[in-house]
C-alpha cells in the first residue's frame, strides 16, 4: 500500500517538476513568437496610412546639469530637415547648478524665436515633473500641433523627425516613437552589449508590436505626440511611478489612439559605459515596470475593442520579459530535483529545454542583426556571447550530445568519472539561475583595483542577458522594501557621433 502512494507521489512529483522547467521555455518560445513577427513588418504596417505631413513641433528637452552635452543636441535638431519656421526647441531647465543657463543663454541669443530656455528655481523631482513645466507652456499656447519629447543627449539624424512626423498625418495614431541606436564614438564592450540589445528590443520587438497592433514603451528620448493625445491624456505626462514613458504609452492606447514605431527615424544616444551605470539606470526602468504591471493590473489578458493592450500576444510578452527571472529559478529547480530523484527523464528534458533555447536564441539573434548590419559588424562578439559564454557551451553541449562530457575530454587522453559526470551536470542544472548571481558579482567586482578588466571577462562569461535578469531581481526587491525610488539621473559627457 506504501509503496503504492510512494509511486503515486513521485509520480505527481515528476510532472510538477517538468511544469518547472517547461516555464523557462514559455519566454524563449514567446520571443521566438515575435521574432517571426518581424517579417510581417513589411506588410502589416502604418505607412499606407502615412503621407507628407509638417505639423508645427515643439520639442521639449528636460535638462539638469548637462552643459556638456545641451549646446549639441540643440543645434543639430535646428538643423534637421523639417522646415524652419515649424520647428522651436524649448530646454526645460530643472535648477541646472553647473554652465547649463550659460550655455541656453547664447543659445537663446543666436536663435531668438526657436529656441527657449525655461528655468526651474526648484527642481529635483524627477524628469517627469519636468516635462510636465515645459507642457504646462507649450500646450498653453496654440502654437504647437505636435510634441517631441526628447533628452540632452541625444542626436536625431537629419531626416528622423519628418519620417516620424508622416505617421500624424493619421489622426488615428497618438504618438510616434523612433529607434534609438547606441551612438557613442568610443564603443567599449558595455555599450557593444547595449548596442545589440536595441537592436533586438527595438528594431525588432517593437516591429513585432506594431504587427500585433500594441507598443509596450515609446521610446523616452523621443517619443513624438500629437496635441490631441497629449491633452487626451490630460495634458501632461502621469507621474508617480519611475515610468513616465511607458504610462504615458499605456494610457494614450486605452483611450484609442494608436502608437507607431518608425524603425527608418534614427537616434543617436549615448549609453553607460559600466556596469554600474547601467545597473543603476536599468534599475529605475525595471523598477517602473513592476509599478506599471501592478498599475494595470486589470488590462492584463483582458482583450478590449479599442486597444488591444489586453491581447494574449502583448501580455505574454509583457510578463516574459517581467518575470523571466522567476521561470530561470524554476527551470533550475526542476532540473536539480528531477536529478536528485535520478529520474531518467532530468537529461532529456534538459536537452528539449537548451535545445529550444539554442534554435530560438540563434534565430532571434540572426533576424536581429541584420536590422542594423552596422552594428551586426561591430558587435558580433556581443551578439554571440549575449547569453554568456558559459551558456553558449551548454547549448551546444544540448545541440550535440556528449561532445563537452565524453568527447572534449578524450582529446586529452581524460575521461570523467561518474562523480565528476554528476558534478558537472549539477553546474549546468544549476546555472541557469545561478547566472543572475554570477551577474551581481561582477558588479561587485567593478568596484575593485583588478575590476577595469576582470569585470568585462565576466560579463563575457557569464552573458549580458543574465545580468538584465538580475537587475529585474533587484527591483523586485526594491519595490518590496520600498527603497527610495528618486530619479537618478544618467551622467552623459557628449561622446554621441557628430
Amino acid at each position: 500500500m506504501m509503496d503504492a502512494v510512494w509511486d503515486v507521489l513521485y509520480d505527481v512529483l515528476v510532472v510538477v517538476l517538468i511544469v518547472f522547467v517547461a516555464t523557462g521555455a514559455v519566454p524563449v518560445l514567446t520571443a521566438a513568437f515575435h521574432f517571426l513577427m518581424v517579417p510581417l513588418h513589411s506588410v502589416v504596417n502604418h505607412y499606407r496610412r502615412a503621407d507628407a505631413y509638417f505639423p508645427r513641433v515643439a520639442v521639449v528637452i528636460p535638462a539638469w546639469n548637462e552643459a556638456l552635452v545641451i549646446g549639441a543636441t540643440v543645434e543639430r535638431m535646428l538643423q534637421l530637415s523639417y522646415p524652419e519656421e515649424r520647428l522651436r526647441v524649448y530646454v526645460v531647465d530643472d535648477a541646472s547648478t553647473d554652465h547649463t543657463p550659460e550655455v541656453m543663454a547664447g543659445l537663446v541669443g543666436e536663435h531668438p524665436g526657436r529656441v527657449v530656455h525655461l528655468r526651474r528655481e526648484q527642481g529635483g523631482q524627477g524628469k517627469a515633473h519636468t516635462l510636465n513645466h515645459g507642457l504646462r507652456i507649450i500646450l498653453g499656447d496654440d502654437w504647437a500641433e505636435a510634441v517631441l519629447i526628447t533628452d540632452a543627449d541625444v542626436i536625431f539624424t537629419p531626416e528622423s523627425l519628418q519620417k516620424m512626423t508622416r505617421h500624424l498625418a493619421d489622426d488615428k495614431v497618438g504618438a510616434v516613437s523612433a529607434y534609438i541606436a547606441e551612438g557613442s564614438r568610443d564603443r567599449n564592450y558595455m555599450t557593444r552589449f547595449i548596442a545589440i540589445e536595441y537592436v533586438l528590443s527595438q528594431l525588432a520587438a517593437r516591429r513585432a508590436q506594431n504587427v500585433l497592433g500594441a507598443q509596450a514603451c515609446l521610446a523616452g528620448g523621443a517619443q513624438l505626440h500629437s496635441r490631441a493625445n497629449l491633452e487626451a491624456i490630460g495634458g501632461r505626462i502621469p507621474t508617480g511611478t519611475l515610468a513616465e514613458d511607458t504610462v504615458a504609452t499605456f494610457e494614450s492606447q486605452l483611450h484609442g489612439r494608436r502608437m507607431v514605431f518608425e524603425p527608418r527615424a534614427v537616434v543617436l544616444a549615448e549609453e553607460p559605459r559600466t556596469i554600474d551605470a547601467l545597473w543603476k539606470q536599468r534599475l529605475r526602468w525595471a523598477r517602473g515596470n513592476v509599478q506599471v504591471s501592478w498599475i494595470y493590473r486589470k488590462v492584463w489578458f483582458r482583450p478590449h475593442r479599442g486597444h488591444h493592450l489586453g491581447n494574449i500576444a502583448f501580455g505574454l510578452s509583457w510578463f516574459s520579459i517581467f518575470l523571466l527571472p522567476f521561470a530561470m529559478v524554476l527551470s533550475s529547480l526542476g532540473l536539480v530535483g528531477l536529478l536528485l530523484l535520478q529520474s531518467e527523464l532530468a537529461e532529456l528534458v534538459f536537452r528539449a529545454l537548451w535545445v529550444t533555447a539554442s534554435v530560438c536564441f540563434l534565430f532571434s539573434m540572426l533576424v536581429g542583426i541584420q536590422l542594423d548590419p552596422r552594428i551586426g559588424r561591430h558587435a558580433w562578439r556581443e551578439a554571440f556571447l549575449f547569453p554568456g559564454l558559459v551558456s553558449f557551451v551548454v547549448m551546444i553541449a544540448a545541440l550535440f550530445p556528449g561532445l563537452i562530457e565524453v568527447w572534449l575530454p578524450s582529446l586529452f587522453g581524460l575521461k570523467l568519472l561518474p562523480w565528476g559526470e554528476y558534478a558537472l551536470t549539477l553546474f549546468v542544472y544549476v546555472w541557469i539561475s545561478a547566472a543572475m548571481l554570477a551577474a551581481w558579482a561582477a558588479r561587485a567586482v567593478e568596484a575593485t583595483r583588478v575590476g577595469r578588466w576582470l569585470s568585462p571577462l565576466l560579463i563575457y562569461l557569464v552573458g549580458y542577458g543574465p545580468m538584465l535578469c538580475a537587475i529585474t531581481v533587484d527591483s523586485y526587491i526594491k519595490e518590496w522594501r520600498r527603497a527610495d525610488a528618486s530619479w537618478i539621473k544618467t551622467e552623459k559627457v557628449g561622446r554621441v557621433l557628430g
